[in-house]
Parts: structure tokens; C-alpha cells; sequence
């Protein structure tokens, strides 16, 4: 099975990808094309716009990251 691409929600803007060799990683984008490791990258590797979307499409981890400035 090769990864793939999806969204929580047909209006979100935010992709996951499904890596069934990969455990315990949450991988993201927002064109399929640059990734961004949830745990490694959240928020200091987004732009604000695109934090700001993460937020909003994601509220639960948002609020579990707070503390990261």
C-alpha cells in the first residue's frame, strides 16, 4: 500500500497523509507537496497563515500546543 493523501474534512485546506509504515507520525501539508511533521514542525516551521489555518481546522491540537511560542 503506497501513502496517501486525505482531509478531515472535504472544506479543509490542511491534507494528512496515511503512511501505514510509519507509527506515531502526523504528517500534514497544505499542497501535498511540503510536508510538515506535526510534533517536530508545529508552529515554528508554519507561516502564520498557514498556522492560522491549523488552528482553525484543528482546535483539539492547538489547544494541546499552546504552550509552544
Amino acid at each position: 500500500m503506497s501513502n496517501r493523501w486525505y482531509k478531515n474534512e472535504d472544506t479543509d485546506v490542511i491534507w494528512w497523509k496515511d503512511d501505514p509504515n510509519s507509527v506515531g507520525e502526523w504528517i500534514f501539508s497544505f499542497d501535498k507537496s511540503t510536508e510538515f511533521n506535526m510534533f517536530r514542525d508545529y508552529p515554528h516551521k508554519l507561516t502564520e497563515e498557514q498556522k492560522q489555518i491549523f488552528d482553525k481546522e484543528n482546535p483539539e491540537w492547538a489547544n494541546f500546543f499552546k504552550d509552544r511560542k
